[in-house]
C-alpha cells in the first residue's frame, strides 16, 4: 500500500485497544478510504457491508441481511427496520471467534433513507450494547462526507462524543504519486509527475487511469478530451456523492474558481448567493474538511474574518478547460503544450501545488519546527498612483521573519531578470508599508529547477525547488 502509514497505524491501534472503539473515516470521493480499511485488515472482518447507492429502505435492509448471512448468520430472519438489523448484527458479533470483532460499514450515508431512523438505531446499538463490551471495533465510512460529519462526527444527539478515532484521509503528496507511478510501471520524470498532479491532484483513483504507453499529455487527452468515459461525469458525481444537496456547494466552488487569491465571507456570500449565516459556515467547514478549499486568516487585513481559497486541482482544471471547452478537440492538451494560455495555467496550477505542499516548503527552509501562519495577501490600489500588489504565499514566522514566496513553473532554471527583480522589490516595499510589519522580510523563490545564477539572483534570500516538494511528509 502506497503511503497511509499514519492512518494505518491509527486503525491498528484502535484494533489493539482494550476497549471497544468507534472509528469514522472520511475524505473526498476517490481518495482511497475503502481501500485503506480493507488493506489494513487484510480484507478480513467479522462483518462487512456496503450501503446501496439510491436504494430504497427495503433494498438497504435486504442487502444488510445478505451481508449478515455471508458473515455466518445463515438463518437471519427478514428485517423490517434498522433496530432489527442492528440486533441481528449483535448475533454475528457474538458468534465471532476473533479477539476484536472488526465491523466495517461502508457507504453508511446511503443507508440513511428518508424516514428510516438509521441514526437512532445506530445510537442504540453503540451506546446500549457495543460500547459496554471490550471487543468491538466499529468502522464507518462513506463518500457523503457532509453526512458523516453532521450525523456522526459532530453529532449533537446520542452519538455526541462517541467517535473515538476520526481519520480524515487526504490526497497523496507528490512523493506518494511518484511512488504510485513507479509501482504501476509508469516512466515519468518528476517534472511530468508535477504536471499531472496539477491536473489530477493526489487522488489515487484518477492516477490509476494513466496508460504507461502514452505520454503525460496524451494521457490527459485520453481522460478528458478524446471522448473517453473514464472521467466523463466525474465532476458532477464528485459533488453529488459528497453532499446530498450539492447545488450550494457547487455555487461556492464556482465563485472561488474566479478568484485565485480567494474571497472573504461577505464576497463569497454575494457571489455564491448563499446567506452569510451558520448555513454558509457549515458549507465552508465541509468543503474544507474534504480538501476542496483552504481557509486562512490575513493579519491586519482590511477584510472581515477569514479568506477562503479553492484548492482542488481537479475542480480548477474542470472550470478552466472542460466546462467551457467549445473546441471538442480530441488532441486539445497535446497540441496546446506550448500555447500561451497553457503556460499561464501552469503558473496558476503550480501555485496550488505549492500550497498543497506547505510543510515541505517549511522543511526546505529549515523552519519545520517554527510556529507559522501561511496565507495569500493582496493590496487593493487606493489611488491612481498606487499599483497594488498580490503575493500568493506568505510564511509569517514566529521567529521574526516573513518569507515572501514567489512560485514559478518552468522547464529549466528560472532566469530572474531586471523587470522581475524590480517587480519583486516593489511587492516587498508595498507589503512592508501596507502592513507596517516589524519583522524582517525575506524573498523566497519556489521553482522547478532553481534560479539561474546571476546578479539579480543575489537579491533572493532563499530558494525551494521541485525536488524539495517531493520530500516525504
Amino acid at each position: 500500500m502506497i503511503g497511509r502509514k499514519v492512518e494505518k497505524e491509527r486503525l491498528l491501534r484502535s484494533k489493539d485497544s482494550e476497549y471497544s472503539e468507534f472509528v469514522a473515516v472520511y475524505g473526498r470521493r476517490r481518495v482511497g478510504k475503502t481501500f485503506l480499511i480493507r488493506e489494513t485488515f487484510d480484507y478480513k472482518f467479522a462483518f462487512q457491508h456496503t450501503g446501496v447507492a439510491n436504494g430504497m429502505l427495503f433494498e438497504q435492509l435486504d442487502q444488510f441481511r445478505s451481508a449478515l448471512k455471508d458473515s455466518g448468520y445463515r438463518e437471519c430472519p427478514l428485517l423490517r427496520n434498522w433496530f432489527e438489523a442492528f440486533d441481528a448484527l449483535k448475533v454475528v458479533i457474538e458468534r465471532s471467534a476473533e479477539d476484536k470483532k472488526v465491523v466495517f460499514i461502508d457507504e453508511l450515508p446511503y443507508m440513511d433513507v428518508t424516514g428510516s431512523r438509521l441514526i437512532p438505531a445506530l445510537e442504540h446499538f453503540w451506546n446500549a450494547w457495543a460500547s459496554a463490551r471490550k471487543d468491538v471495533l466499529l468502522i464507518i465510512c462513506g463518500s457523503a462526507t457532509s453526512w458523516i460529519l453532521n450525523n456522526v462526527v459532530h453529532s449533537k444527539g446520542g452519538l455526541h462524543g462517541r467517535v473515538t478515532e476520526r481519520i480524515r484521509l487526504l490526497p497523496f503528496t507528490l512523493a506518494e504519486c511518484r511512488e504510485y507511478a513507479v509501482s504501476r510501471g509508469l516512466e515519468m520524470t518528476d517534472y511530468q509527475v508535477a504536471e499531472l498532479y496539477m491536473i489530477l491532484g493526489g487522488i489515487p483513483y484518477y492516477w490509476k487511469y494513466l496508460d504507461r504507453s502514452l505520454s503525460p499529455a496524451q494521457n490527459v487527452d485520453d481522460m478528458f478530451f478524446a471522448g473517453s468515459d473514464k472521467l466523463e461525469n466525474e465532476f458532477q458525481e464528485l459533488y453529488a456523492s459528497l453532499f446530498k444537496t450539492k447545488e450550494a456547494y457547487m455555487r461556492i466552488v464556482t465563485a472561488l474558481a474566479t478568484r485565485k487569491a480567494g474571497m472573504c465571507r461577505d464576497e463569497l456570500s454575494r457571489a455564491a448567493k448563499v446567506s452569510n449565516s451558520g448555513t454558509l459556515t457549515k458549507y465552508l467547514v465541509e468543503l474544507e474538511q474534504c480538501g476542496f478549499i483552504m481557509k486562512y486568516v490575513v493579519p491586519s487585513a482590511k477584510v472581515k474574518g477569514a479568506v477562503y481559497q479553492l484548492m482542488d486541482n481537479f475542480t480548477l482544471f474542470h472550470f478552466r478547460f472542460i466546462a467551457n471547452n467549445p473546441m471538442h478537440d480530441r488532441h486539445f492538451w497535446s497540441s496546446s503544450v506550448d500555447a500561451p494560455f497553457h503556460r499561464v495555467w501552469e503558473g496558476l496550477a503550480f501555485e496550488r501545488l505549492c500550497l498543497w505542499h506547505r510543510e515541505q516548503i517549511k522543511r526546505a527552509l529549515q523552519i519545520g519546527g517554527v510556529l507559522t501562519n501561511m496565507y495569500a495577501w493582496r493590496h487593493t490600489p487606493t489611488s491612481s498612483d498606487d499599483p497594488g500588489a498580490q503575493i500568493d504565499l506568505l510564511i509569517d514566522r514566529n521567529d521574526g521573519i516573513i518569507n515572501l514566496c514567489e512560485m514559478k513553473f518552468c522547464s529549466a532554471e528560472y532566469v530572474l531578470d531586471a523587470a522581475s527583480d524590480a517587480d519583486m522589490r516593489r511587492k516587498k516595499t508595498v507589503f512592508k508599508e501596507a502592513t507596517r510589519t516589524r519583522k524582517a522580510v525575506h524573498v523566497t523563490y519556489v521553482t522547478t529547477f532553481g534560479l539561474k545564477r546571476n546578479a539579480y539572483a543575489n537579491n533572493v534570500q532563499s530558494q525551494v525547488t521541485l525536488a524539495d516538494l517531493f520530500a516525504s511528509a
